[in-house]
C-alpha cells in the first residue's frame, strides 16, 4: 500500500514511501479513462461508513485540513483500530471479487483502500513525532505492532497477490500504458520481496519478525526522546563564557521553563553544538559533549543497546527467510545503488581524502589549543581557525539569520525557481496541533491556482523528537480527481521570550531549505497515481539538498538576510569570507557523517549480527581508522535514523548519493551565470521533481542533465582532491 503522506528527515512513524510525483501526461490515460477506473474501483469497495471521530473526512476550507482541535490520545487510538478493520473489508472485496483482475478493479481499488486509515495515520504521526506526549507515547507502544500486522496481512494475502500478478505480467496484452505497467509491476515485485511468495510457515515466521521489529522500533525512538528531554544546568554566567547572546538567552529561557536558576543546554543537536562551539569552559564543554553523545548509552532504562542487537538479529533473520545474504541485499534492491558495494565504492573514495583532511585540520588547531584536541575541542578550536585562517567570525553571521527572513527567503527561492506564492493565513484559519503552528497557503502565481497548505512547525519542545524533518498529510494525486498537498517542516530552534528575534545560525539555514526542498518537491508534485509519488532513497535527498545552495545567493541575501540590528543585507565582503572558507572544516563534517554511514553498512552486511552493540562500533571504527579527535555524528545508541524504523537502514550511505547529484546540479546553475537561470529551473521542476517514479529516476537525471551525475563535483564542493 502507498500510504497518501510521508515523513522524511528521520524515520517514518507510518508508510514512509518517499518524495514528489508525476503524471503531467495523466500517465498515459485520458481523464475520461482515468474516471472509469476510479468508478470501476469504487464498485468493488464495500460501502463503510466509519464511527470514529478521527476517520472522518477532512472538512473546511483548502480542500479538507486535518481537524487538529478534535484530537486526543483515546480518539486516535479508536480511529486507527477502526481504521485497521474497515481497510481490511476492503483489501479482501478486492482480493475476493470474482472478475477477472484489472488495472481498474485491481491496482486502482488498491490505492483507494485505507483512505479513512491514512487520514488517522497521518495524524498519528504527527502527534507521536511533534507532540510526544505520554499518552501519545502510549498509543504508539499499543498500535505500531498491530499497523505492521496489517501491512503483513495485505503482503500475504494469497488470492491479492495472484490478482496483482496478473495485472503485472498480462500489461502487455491489455494495452496498460507505461505508467500502469510500472505501478503492477512495482507493486508484484514489492510483494515478492516482501514475502508474498513464502510458504504458509515462512509467511508465520516473517509475520513475527516484523512485528518483533515494530516494537523495537518504537521503544528505541522513546528512550533516545527520554534522554533528549536531559539538560545540563549551568548555575553562573562564568559557566556560558563565550557563549554568542542569543544562546545565552535560549538557555537561560530553557532553565526558567524548567523552574530552575541559571542555563540550561539541553540535550539536543541545537543547543549542544552552538555550546561546543563558544563555550570557553573546557570542562563544561565535555560534560555536555559526554551527555549528548551518550544517548541511550548509559547502562540505565534509557538504554537501547539490547533492542539494537535485537533489531540488528530480526533483520538478519529476515532477509535469510526471504533469500537474501544480509539486511543491506534486502534493502537496496528498490534503490539506484542497488548493492552495498556500489555504495560502499563511494564512501570509500571520499572516505579517504576526508581523513586526510581531518589530519590538516587537527594540526591547525593544535597549533593554536597547544594541546591534544578532544572531541569536545573540535568545534570550539575550529571557531578559532576560521578566525585566524579567514577572518570569519560565526557570531558575525548569526545576526543576518532571522528565523522569519529565513523561511521568507526560502519562499522567494521557491517563488523565483517554481512559480509558486507562499501566503501567511491568519491565525484561526485552519487547527493547528500547536499554537507555534504558522500555515501558509501555497498557489501558482502565474495562474492563481491554489496549490496547498504549508504547515511550519519551527521549535522545539519536551517530547518532539530532535532534528529536522518534513511530512506530508496528503501528498498530490490526480487518479481520482485532484488531491491538493498538504506540506509541514519541522524544526526544534530554542523560542525566544519577550518577542526576541530568534536568530539562526548559518547551518540552521541551510538546514531550513533543506527540508523546505523536500516540501518543494511534494508541492511540484504532478502524480497521477499515489503508488509511483515515492522516490527510492538514495534520490530523496537530492531535491532538498541541492535547495541548501540558495541560501548565500546575492538576491536572497540582498531581500532577506539582513542584521537584525541594522537592517543592512550581509556586505559582499562578508559573504565573500563565507564563500572563501566554504571548504573550510569539511574533514570533519565529511568523517562525522560518514562514519555513521559506514558503520551501518557495516553493521547491515555482517553474516552473523553483533550482540555487543558498543563493542562492534569500537571495533568497526577502528577497522576503518576513525580519527580520535571526532565521533560518529550519530552514534548507533541513538541512531533514530536505522532503529525507530526500516527507512534509513542500510540508506545512510543516501545523502551522499544524493550529494552526488546536488552537487552536479548546482555546478549546472552557477556555468549557467544565473542560479536562477529559468530553464534550467523548469525542466528541473518538471523532471526531477514533478515526477515521483513514474521513469527510472537515474533515466530522469540523463534528461535532465545530459549525462551521467559527476562525482568529481561533489569533491569539489568539499574541497577535497580531484583524482
Amino acid at each position: 500500500m502507498h500510504r497518501r503522506h510521508v515523513l522524511i528527515g528521520g524515520a517514518s512513524l507510518f508508510a514512509l514511501t518517499g518524495c514528489a510525483a508525476n503524471g503531467l501526461d495523466m500517465g498515459g490515460a485520458s481523464p475520461a479513462t482515468l474516471a472509469e477506473d476510479a468508478r470501476v474501483a469504487r464498485t468493488v469497495l464495500p460501502v463503510q461508513t466509519p464511527r470514529a471521530e478521527l476517520l472522518q473526512p477532512w472538512t473546511g476550507p483548502y480542500e479538507g485540513v486535518p481537524p487538529w482541535g478534535q484530537v486526543t490520545a483515546p480518539k486516535l487510538r479508536a480511529a486507527l483500530l477502526e481504521g485497521i478493520e474497515l481497510q481490511r473489508a476492503e483489501i479482501n472485496a478486492i482480493a475476493n471479487n470474482p472478475e477477472p483482475p484489472t488495472f481498474a478493479n485491481t491496482m486502482v481499488a488498491m490505492q483507494m483502500a485505507g483512505e479513512p486509515l491514512d487520514r488517522a495515520g497521518a495524524i498519528y504521526g504527527v502527534m507521536t513525532s511533534n507532540i510526544g506526549s505520554d499518552d501519545y507515547q502510549a498509543v504508539d507502544t499499543e498500535v505500531s505492532p498491530l499497523l505492521s500486522a496489517a501491512g503483513d496481512e495485505i503482503t500475504f494475502n494469497e488470492k491479492l497477490f495472484r490478482r496483482v500478478k496478473a495485472v503485472a505480467d498480462g500489461a502487455a496484452a491489455a494495452g496498460l500504458t507505461a505508467a500502469q505497467t510500472r505501478i503492477a509491476e512495482r507493486s508484484r515485485d514489492a510483494f515478492v520481496r516482501n514475502g508474498a511468495a513464502l510458504n504458509a510457515a515462512g509467511k508465520a515466521e516473517l509475520g513475527r519478525i516484523n512485528t518483533a521489529l515494530s516494537n523495537a522500533f518504537t521503544s528505541f525512538g522513546q528512550k533516545v526522546v527520554a534522554d533528549e528531554n536531559a539538560y545540563t544546568l549551568i548555575p553562573n554566567e562564568a559557566g556560558v563564557a563565550g557563549l554568542p547572546a542569543s544562546n545565552k538567552a535560549a538557555a537561560a529561557a530553557a532553565a526558567r521553563s524548567r523552574d530552575l536558576t541559571g542555563f540550561a543546554i539541553v540535550n539536543t543537536r541545537s543547543s549542544v553544538d552552538p555550546f561546543l562551539s563558544f563555550a570557553d569552559d573546557r570542562a563544561l564543554r565535555e560534560q555536555v559533549w559526554k551527555k549528548f553523545v551518550n544517548r541511550g548509552d548509559n547502562g540505565d532504562g534509557n538504554d537501547t543497546n539490547a533492542i539494537i542487537a535485537e533489531i540488528a538479529k530480526l533483520r538478519a533473520e529476515r532477509a535469510a527467510l526471504l533469500g537474501f545474504a544480509n539486511h543491506a541485499e534486502w534493502r537496496m534492491q528498490d534503490t539506484m545503488a542497488k548493492t552495498p558495494a556500489a555504495a560502499m565504492s563511494l564512501m570509500n573514495r571520499v572516505w579517504a581524502p576526508a581523513k586526510a583532511r581531518v589530519t590538516e585540520e587537527v594540526a591547525d588547531m593544535r597549533a593554536i589549543a597547544g594541546h591534544d584536541i578532544e572531541p569536545w575541542d573540535y568545534l570550539y578550536y575550529a571557531e578559532k581557525v576560521r578566525k585566524q585562517k579567514y577572518d570569519l567570525d560565526q557570531n558575525e553571521l548569526k545576526p543576518y539569520f532571522e528565523l522569519s527572513n529565513v523561511k521568507r527567503g526560502a519562499f522567494y527561492m521557491a517563488e523565483r525557481l517554481y512559480g509558486f506564492e507562499f501566503t501567511p493565513l491568519p491565525a484561526g484559519r485552519v487547527p493547528v496541533f500547536h499554537p507555534d503552528v504558522e500555515v501558509f497557503e501555497v498557489k501558482d502565481k502565474a495562474s492563481g491556482r491554489h496549490v496547498g497548505l504549508f504547515y511550519s512547525d519551527d521549535f522545539a519542545r519536551a517530547g518532539k523528537r530532535s532534528g529536522a524533518w518534513m511530512t506530508t498529510y496528503r501528498s498530490y494525486s490526480a487518479y481520482d480527481g485532484i488531491d491538493n498537498v498538504l506540506a509541514s517542516n519541522n524544526n526544534n530552534f530554542t523560542k525566544a521570550e519577550g518577542g526576541q528575534p530568534v536568530l539562526i545560525s548559518l547551518d540552521d539555514a541551510e538546514t531550513l531549505f533543506h527540508e523546505f526542498g523536500h516540501a518543494l518537491h511534494y508541492l511540484s508534485s504532478q502524480v497521477v497515481y499515489p503508488a509511483l509519488g515515492g522516490t527510492p532513497r538514495d534520490y530523496v535527498e537530492y531535491p532538498s539538498q541541492v535547495h541548501e545552495h540558495w541560501v548565500l545567493s546575492r538576491p536572497i541575501l540582498d531581500g532577506f538576510m539582513k542584521h537584525v540590528e541594522t537592517g543592512q543585507p550581509m556586505p559582499q565582503a562578508l559573504v565573500d569570507k563565507v564563500e572563501a572558507a566554504s571548504t573550510f572544516n569539511q574533514g570533519y563534517a565529511t568523517v562525522s557523517y560518514l562514519s555513521s554511514a559506514l558503520v551501518d553498512m557495516d553493521l547491515h552486511t555482517r553474516a552473523t549480527p553483533p550482540t555487543d552493540i558498543d563493542a562492534f562500533e569500537r571495533d568497526s571504527l577502528a577497522r576503518l581508522g576513525m580519527p580520535k579527535e571526532i565521533v560518529m555524528r550519530h552514534r548507533l545508541p541513538q541512531f533514530n535514523h536505522l532503529f525507530t524504523s526500516d527507512a534509513y537502514s542500510a540508506g545512510y550511505y543516501s545523502y551522499l548519493w544524493s550529494e552526488v547529484m546536488d552537487a552536479d546540479t548546482w555546478a549546472y546553475f552557477e556555468e549557467s551565470g544565473d542560479v536562477f537561470n529559468p530553464d534550467i529551473a523548469a525542466r528541473y521542476k518538471a523532471i526531477i521533481l514533478a515526477e515521483g517514479n513514474t521513469t527510472d529516476r537515474a533515466e530522469a537525471y540523463r534528461r535532465f542533465r545530459g549525462r551521467d551525475p559527476d562525482v568529481t563535483a561533489l569533491l569539489r564542493v568539499r574541497g577535497f582532491p580531484v583524482s
